[in-house]
């Protein structure tokens, strides 16, 4: 006897076989897609045009299982396939994802573990879905749509609690040979530093980012315990309110050590900048994060660091570097652009959408 939640999944997937009969009858230009950002706290979904403009958007709370977390991603899917005609599905997931990209091999904030989760709610949407390193998904849009867009080598890092990498090689992405390449924020830069929640100590993140920012004003403080700003004695008050955002707001205001907080944060985003363009020699690296919001207090200093510090920077070109455009949308914009590349050939879909694995 059939449950009503196999009737209901039956009649998302008849509903979704009419989308793909209504998709065939019409161009690549008119499809569109659904990009999903899944997010430890929250899960955004949005339904996006060949311009990367999101028609729609909704967000529901991320549940804490598996069940409840796939669940959750197929009553989203299922509220905006009943408004927009629908072909795809593309996931941004913060986590190592297979190189065929329709399972998770691990999310930290996450309840999956090697979950095939692209090719279970492919099942049960009766629609192509496509799992990307939400990192690479913003990468992807902001080279189509945003600050990338006519770069050929670019890196994007972003900037948040830690720091996430992403990497095209002549406009393409490239995951490395296990698709899980770069892990930018944890090129060591201080041997023996801050302890990291990898496991290993003086990662670039530690240094460079949200978290980073609070751990050295701190230490700022803990050398000069007399110090009397604004932001010290309300440190003093309530250690607790100290925040990256908070020394970020304090340094536009002229707080002395706020800006030696965000002096030290340059200092080792260039120092990480100089390493990576050692090693990609990009012509383009983008900013992103929820600390490229505040690039006006450090990136021109830290474009003329990187200068310094980069091997023979008086004998090559420099790459440009600059904030994202894109924001929080990035993500969600660029999983709906991948999955344009699940689209079936004979509907208009586009076979490979830019990306490498291993470079070949």
């Amino acid at each position: 006897m059939r449950t009503p939640a196999d009737a209901a999944r039956a009649g998302i997937v008849a509903m979704s076989a009419r989308r793909l009969k209504a998709v065939s009858d019409s161009t690549m230009d008119d499809i569109l897609t659904v990009g999903i950002d899944v997010g430890g706290t929250s899960i955004r979904a949005s339904v996006v045009d060949v311009d990367g403009q999101v028609l729609e958007m909704i967000q529901a709370p991320t549940p804490q299982s598996a069940r409840a977390l796939e669940d959750g991603l197929d009553r989203v899917v299922r509220e905006l396939v009943t408004r927009h005609e629908v072909s795809a599905v593309g996931l941004a997931v913060a986590g190592f994802i297979t190189s065929d990209r329709s399972s998770v091999r691990f999310a930290p904030h996450l309840p999956w573990v090697d979950a095939p989760v692209g090719s279970d709610l492919s099942k049960r949407l009766g629609l192509p879905v496509v799992l990307e390193h939400d990192a690479n998904a913003a990468a992807f849009a902001e080279h189509r749509f945003g600050a990338a867009a006519g770069g050929r080598n670019v890196v994007m890092v972003a900037i948040g609690t830690g720091i996430g990498g992403a990497l095209l090689i002549n406009g393409e992405l490239y995951r490395g040979s296990h698709g899980v390449a770069p892990e930018l924020g944890h090129i060591q830069v201080v041997p023996g530093g801050r302890q990291c929640a990898c496991g290993k100590r003086g990662c670039w993140e530690r240094y460079c980012s949200g978290t980073a920012l609070v751990d050295t004003a701190i230490e700022l403080l803990a050398a000069d315990p007399a110090a009397s700003t604004v932001l010290a004695r309300e440190v003093a008050v309530d250690p607790g309110s100290l925040t990256g955002r908070r020394i970020a707001n304090a340094a536009q205001d002229g707080d002395p050590l706020a800006l030696a907080t965000i002096a030290e944060f340059t200092r080792w985003l260039a120092v990480g900048l100089a390493m990576v363009g050692d090693v990609y020699d990009p012509d383009l690296v983008v900013i992103a994060g929820g600390v490229a919001s505040s690039a006006p207090l450090f990136l021109d200093d830290a474009r003329e660091q990187y200068a310094t510090l980069l091997t023979g920077a008086k004998h090559r070109p420099l790459a440009r570097i600059r904030s994202a455009q894109l924001g929080e949308a990035a993500g969600m914009v660029g999983a709906a652009a991948l999955a344009r590349s699940v689209v079936p050939q004979d509907l208009g879909g586009v076979d490979g959408a830019g990306t490498t694995s291993a470079g070949l």
